[in-house]
This record gives structure tokens, sequence and C-alpha cells, in this order.
């Protein structure tokens, strides 16, 4: 677990691609517990510790997750993601490159609780929620595209249904038409950064998350201009 931000009121994690950040049916001891078990052991607390999910990252994505460690943070930054006062921004690998090196992609998107899938569609549908992105084409290398990738909604599986949409799936993303996985069952989206006003003192934080060890994020990384 690498700890990226701490403190009093708050911990910032870089995720692995093989971590859940909650609980789920497979078991997994989860980041939330990793957590808590690191806090109980640096200092030294008896008893339960506190540790509150303020957001959640797909299990294939790595990157930034934001953890409270007091109920006042948690209350605080769950109204602050609610009213979209935490800028997110992800980079994301694709193969195809976009027709346009920039643009916003705006779609109704469905989800789908039994395949834990969403559908996006260019009108609205029943039960759809309007999802709205900004990308921009920052880097490439031979057969891949490095995108960043703004969030002004945040829907399930937004980025990956979203740019899929746009005919550019993300690298090793199989359930949204990537045609191959990663060798770590993970995908190439990583939650790079993540700026907001700390909830009880008031000051701007700014955090990056480095990108996983891996040959093509350096590559990508070193043929950003």
């Amino acid at each position: 677990m690498t700890v990226l931000y701490e403190d009093n009121h708050i911990i910032i994690i870089n995720k692995t691609v093989s971590e859940i950040v909650q609980g789920d049916k497979t078991g997994d001891k989860p980041l939330s517990e990793i957590v808590k078990e690191y806090l109980k052991e640096k200092y030294n607390k008896p008893g339960n510790v506190f540790c509150g999910v303020t957001h959640r990252l797909d299990r294939p994505v790595s990157g930034i997750v934001i953890f409270a460690k007091t109920s006042k943070a948690l209350s605080r930054l769950n109204e602050m993601f609610k009213n979209k006062q935490i800028d997110k921004t992800y980079w994301a690998i694709v193969k195809n490159m976009p027709k346009e090196a920039e643009g916003t992609l705006s779609n109704y998107l469905v989800r789908n609780e039994k395949q834990n899938k969403s559908y996006a569609y260019d009108v609205e549908k029943p039960n759809s929620k309007l999802a709205i992105l900004h990308y921009k084409l920052i880097a490439r290398s031979d057969r891949y595209n490095l995108l960043e990738v703004d969030l002004e909604t945040g829907r399930h599986h937004q980025i990956r249904v979203q740019l899929s949409k746009m005919g550019c799936p993300i690298k090793g993303d199989l359930k949204y038409g990537f045609d191959r996985s990663n060798p770590d069952g993970g995908i190439s989206l990583h939650a790079r950064k993540v700026s907001f006003l700390h909830p009880v003192s008031k000051e701007r934080i700014e955090v990056t998350a480095p990108l996983p060890k891996d040959t093509l994020w350096q590559a990508l990384e070193k043929a950003i201009s």
C-alpha cells in the first residue's frame, strides 16, 4: 500500500489494479481494511479504527483513492463529491487514435446491474443518466495513445464505456471492447490526479499518483510533449 498524502482527517492511497476499495462477494480483503490496519499499527490505536470510504475505483483501475480518518471529514467529503467540488483527472491508454485530439463526450448511460456493465447512447433512454467527460490526447507511441480525461459527472464505468463508444476502448478492457487482456488482469486506466479544498482546513490539496511500473506507461509518460 502506497500512501500519497496523510493528515489528521484524510489519507490518500495509490491503489494497484488488484486491490478492491470496499468488500465484495470475492471475500478479498478490501483496501479500507488494509488502511485501518495501517492506522491501528502506526498510531498504536486500541479498539476499532475509523476509515470512511468516500468514493470507489473499479478493481481493474489503478490510482488515487481518498479515505476519511474522521466522521467529520467523511460527511464533508461525501458532500463535496456530491456537489462536484473534487476535481479528478484520469489517464487512459487506448489503441485507436480519437478523430479529434481533444473534445467533450456527452452520452446517456444505462446501467445493467446483472451484467455489471453500462451502455452509452446518444439520446436519452428510460433510466438513463447523463454522462459528460472531457478528453485530450497528450502522448503517442507507435501503437498506443495516451488520453487525459477530466470527469464532469461520476457514472458507473463512465470513462470505460464513453471511450469505447467513441471507438477507443481502454487497453485490456475486454468488457468494453478491447481485444486482449493485460497480463496483470487490470486495465490501462489510472486515476492520476486529484485537487480539492481540504474538508476541514480549507487549504488546497493537490495529489498526483505515480504511474504503474509498466514499460508502456513509462514510455508514454516520457513521450508527453
